[in-house]
């Protein structure tokens, strides 16, 4: 069998809560202790832990994986350089996040600073 060489030759994930390490790696084309290894690399990759250890995926660390995936495997990073892009993306959306917050705060006071001066 070969490799898919970019996420969009990746099987479809299918509507499940959770999955094992063994689906994940057929999803997301890469071998179990691979998995393991990125579980210490990026902290973002938290799978949930149940009896003896199992690991169970859910579709957001699936999706992470093959984020992971793309940046290593695609566009060439280390491991060193795709945990930086990931963080910068995680940091980059809460910023965002907090932008549009402010944005309603500022506005919410100035409305609140016309009405005092009426």
């Amino acid at each position: 069998m070969l490799e898919p060489s970019n996420n969009d030759e990746l099987p479809p994930i299918p509507g499940k809560r959770y999955f094992t390490i063994g689906e994940v790696s057929e999803l997301c084309s890469v071998k179990p202790h691979v998995l393991r290894y990125w579980e210490q690399e990026f902290p973002q990759l938290k799978p949930v832990k149940r009896r003896g250890n199992r690991r169970y995926y859910q579709r957001d660390d699936v999706l992470t994986i093959r984020q992971i995936r793309a940046l290593l495997y695609d566009r060439g990073y280390t491991i060193g350089g795709a945990r930086q892009q990931m963080t910068s993306d995680a940091e980059g959306a809460e910023s965002s996040e907090q932008e549009v917050v402010i944005a309603k705060m500022i506005e919410d006071l100035e409305q609140l600073l016309e009405l005092l001066k009426s």
